[in-house]
């Protein structure tokens, strides 16, 4: 199956499900992200990044459920940038890898960062290890896509307003066939 139709079956799927308390589905907070990103003038991969920057709830032994419920990490972002990983450059995969970073990062680094989290962020944040130390801190920032999984971070905490307007999955179809690595 071409990868851009599984990612659209996954969003038009599991996609549907609420996502961990807010007011919007988990596909319509990913499609809000990446309008934002594409609306501020981000090149093509951080929208893609921003598009697919949850994709690890959709595919994994934990949900996003289990997450706020159970008080588990189920590392969505890791597993999804795996996967990702199949088809896109790190240039995609990288901000996805470290969006969960970058909100403990903000927290840290960025006073009244803490302020702008929904419930759901707070409830994460401590599940994914709170803020992080001075120590951490400098760590991530001399990490290759620090700089992007920041911005994705902004559009991801700012992406969960249900009267927001945002395209639909075939939108973004394009973007992603142009940054698919091919064989």
């Amino acid at each position: 199956m071409n990868p851009v139709d599984e990612l659209a079956a996954l969003f038009e799927g599991e996609g549907g499900a609420e996502y961990l308390g807010e007011e919007v589905t988990q596909a319509e907070h990913m499609l809000q992200a990446a309008a934002l990103a594409e609306a501020e003038g981000a090149p093509a991969h951080l929208v893609a990044a921003a598009l697919l920057h949850d994709i690890g709830h959709f595919h994994g032994t934990v949900t996003g459920r289990d997450l706020m419920e159970g008080g588990l990490d189920n590392r969505h972002s890791h597993t999804g940038a795996d996967w990702l990983a199949r088809h896109f450059g790190p240039e995609v995969t990288e901000p996805v890898r470290l969006h969960v970073a970058a909100k403990r990062y903000l927290c840290a680094v960025e006073p009244g960062y803490f302020g702008l989290l929904s419930e759901a962020s707070v409830h994460t944040l401590r599940v994914q290890g709170g803020p992080m130390s001075p120590e951490e801190a400098g760590r991530f920032e001399e990490r290759d896509g620090a700089r992007d999984a920041v911005l994705v971070r902004r559009w991801d905490e700012r992406a969960k307003d249900p009267e927001h307007p945002t395209p639909g999955f075939d939108h973004f179809r394009p973007l992603l066939e142009g940054l698919l690595v091919r064989d």
